[in-house]
Parts: C-alpha cells; structure tokens; sequence
C-alpha cells in the first residue's frame, strides 16, 4: 500500500479544486425530496457537466467514455467533491457505482460500447434487482425465473428494496436460470429496460418519509439473450464482483461524509456545552480513530483495486466495519441534540442556543441503521469474513 501521492495526481487535485470552485456556484437550486423526475433531471445535470470537464469515470477505461486514471485519482475525486460539498451521485448511484464497474469488469466489448458512456453522461439512470421478499440477505435462494426462448429470456417473479426504480431506464437483475434447488450454481446476471412490457413498479415509503425504493414485479418480461452478463448460471459469481464494488469502493463518499458530520458534532458539542463531559470527548475520540482507520483501508482497498481491477476481500471488511461506525456515530449526534432530537425538523434550542440541527441528524441516524442493512446485513457480513476470510468452519444447520 502506497498512502504518498505523486506530483501528478496532486495536480490533478488542483485542478479538480479549481474547476469545483468555478462550477458549483452556478448550480440550480436542489429540488425536493419526493420531486424523482426534479431529482434525476438535477443529478443527471451535474453528471453531465462532470462529463463534459473530463471529470466523469474518472477510473474507467477511455473506451467507455471515462479518464482512464488510477483508482488513486478516484479517491482524490471523491475528496474534493465531498470537501467542496459538491452533489452526491445521486440517483444514478446504482449504475455509477455498481452496474458500470461490473460491466467493465464482466461484460463483452459490444456491452462496454452500448451501456457505460451513456451512464456517465447522465443520460440513462439504472436501478438493482437483487433482493426479494423471500430473499433478501439469503440471496442465493432468490425465485425470480428466467426461462430462455430462442433468442430471449421470458423473466416472471418480483424484488424489493429496488432503489430510484421509478426513474430508471435499466435494472442489473438477478434471475434463476438453473433448477429450483440450484442456489448460487443457477443464477444469472441480466440486464433489463425497464420500459419492457410486463414491470410494474409500486413505490415503498421508508421510515423516514422517503420513497427511494420501489417493488418491482415481473410478468413474463421478455429480456434478449445479448443482455446477459457472464455466462448463464455465473451470475453468482459476477455478482461477487457488483457487491465488492458495493461493499468496497462505492462507500468512499459515504466515509467521507462521515468524517464530516463528526467534525459537525465535535462543534455542536463545543457549542451546548456538551463538550465539557469527559464522555462526550472520549466518544469522540473513539469515532475519530474508527474513522481514522477506515480512511487508511480505504486507502488499502484502493492500492489493492489498482494492482487487481476490483477491491477485493477488504471490501468487506470495510462495509461491515464503516456501517456499524456510522450507526454509532448517528447515535452520538442524535444524543448532543437533547429533546431537539425528539423532532424530525430544525428546532429552537435551549438556554439561548437558537436553532439546532435535528433534520439532517435525525436522517442521519436513520440512514446509519438501514447501512447495516444495505448491501448484505452485518450479520451477513460477519459470516463472510469468518468462514472465507479467516477460513472458520460454518456455522452447523439446527435441527427444527
């Protein structure tokens, strides 16, 4: 691992910071929560500006419309952007992160032309169907069935938790195409329009008055055989590779809005007087060195994606360690806030204090407990890294 940063790249930060400082003042202002279609046309505006400086993929091969840079240059990107408080990736993450790195990964050189630069030029928006009512952490007992006709695969079934559906052009779905007992040996990865005859899309609200997923059900979905990714009945293992991108190098942001929202608090601590508690400088202190150590793995995982194409098993490592951080440090904010964080809104402090941040700590105590959710469960997360990291026997099947 090489945490030093060459003169190149530390131009390219420069340059990066320049154009950040030049371009966001001129942004439109953020449309509402619920606004999906102002939302996509917001998000998808910034990817296209990124795009057009050079700034979009900036890791991605030139051939699919990206810089071609090191993963290194990605991480600088990332920094920049978070410490300018530049537009997250938005609805688009699916496809940015995820969708676009699997097909450079795994797909064929017709698939890497058609579907990555339209992804970063905003101009397609791309949604997951993994999950499943019956299969959500347990994904390989997913019952989604394709069946191959001629030059096409008739899909029927239904996911969950399918996040921005509603405004996706194209959904990475998983699909048996093996017998029903065949597990992780009989799945496929299909890539679907989501203007196909036979979705239908039935937005869920999340606890926290969000509708960013949606159920999606599919009644005889025809998807062309082209579409597949890998070989049929692979689809396990190319999923591997999507949820190393998910678990590994998708949540750099995410950790770097972490450090932030610590410094945020530090400060709203100084400021109740919180601070004060020797408690409260110790839990600090504490998130401060999980943050810390996760930065240096970040940096690890980066090193390792630089020399190998994909994070690796450090990816989850990170997920599991970063989510369970960030529930902590969710809580800890929430507990500076006092009865304000009772309130789902900005509310008027104590003793002279005026307003206080509850809004965006209260959403973000929430957003901490759906992490340890999102993207394989810690429980999930733990068995991974027992039994294929340190090599521990599996857990034994009990008996009813």
């Amino acid at each position: 691992m090489d945490l030093r940063y060459t003169q190149a790249e530390q131009s390219f930060r420069t340059g990066l910071r320049t154009w950040l400082a030049d371009t966001l003042p001129a942004l439109p202002s953020k449309p509402s929560a619920n606004d999906w279609p102002g939302r996509r046309a917001y998000d998808t505006h910034w990817q296209r500006l990124l795009f057009d400086a050079g700034y979009a993929g900036v890791d991605w091969p030139v051939e699919g419309g990206g810089r071609g840079s090191s993963p290194v240059e990605q991480l600088i990107f990332k920094e920049e952007l978070e410490r300018a408080h530049a537009p997250y990736v938005g609805v688009n993450f699916v496809g940015l992160l995820h969708a676009g790195p699997t097909v450079i990964a795994e797909g064929t050189a017709e698939q890497r032309q058609r579907y990555l630069p339209p992804i970063l030029k905003g101009d397609e928006v791309w949604c997951q169907g993994f999950s499943e009512p019956d299969a959500g952490s347990d994904l390989a007992s997913l019952r989604t069935r394709a069946v191959r006709d001629g030059d096409e695969y008739v899909v029927t079934g239904s996911k969950i938790w399918t996040s921005h559906a509603e405004v996706a052009d194209y959904c990475e779905l998983l699909v048996r195409t093996g017998a029903e007992d065949s597990r992780h040996r009989g799945i496929t990865w299909l890539i679907l329009p989501m203007d196909s005859a036979g979705v239908e899309i039935r937005p869920l609200t999340t606890i926290a008055g969000s509708a960013e997923f949606a159920e999606l059900f599919l009644d005889g979905v025809r998807i062309p055989v082209s579409n597949r990714v890998g070989d049929e009945n692979d689809g396990w293992r190319v999923t591997m590779v999507t949820l190393s991108f998910e678990r590994g190098t998708a949540f750099v942001g995410d950790l770097l809005e972490a450090i932030e929202l610590l410094s945020e608090s530090v400060a709203l601590a100084h400021r109740t007087g919180a601070w004060s508690d020797p408690g409260i400088r110790r839990q600090a202190g504490h998130l401060k060195a999980e943050l810390d150590a996760l930065w240096a793995l970040t940096k690890r995982n980066v090193s390792q994606a630089a020399r190998t194409g994909v994070p690796g098993i450090g990816g989850t490592v990170f997920k599991l360690a970063y989510t369970e951080t960030r529930q902590k440090l969710g809580e800890f904010s929430l507990s500076l806030l006092g009865r304000a964080g009772l309130a789902a809104h900005d509310s008027e402090g104590l003793d002279g204090l005026g307003s206080l941040p509850a809004e965006a700590m209260v959403e973000d105590w929430l957003r901490g407990i759906s992490l340890t959710i999102a993207a394989g469960t810690s429980q999930i997360q733990r068995n991974i890294v027992g039994e294929r990291i340190l090599g521990l026997p599996k857990e034994p099947t009990r008996g009813l």
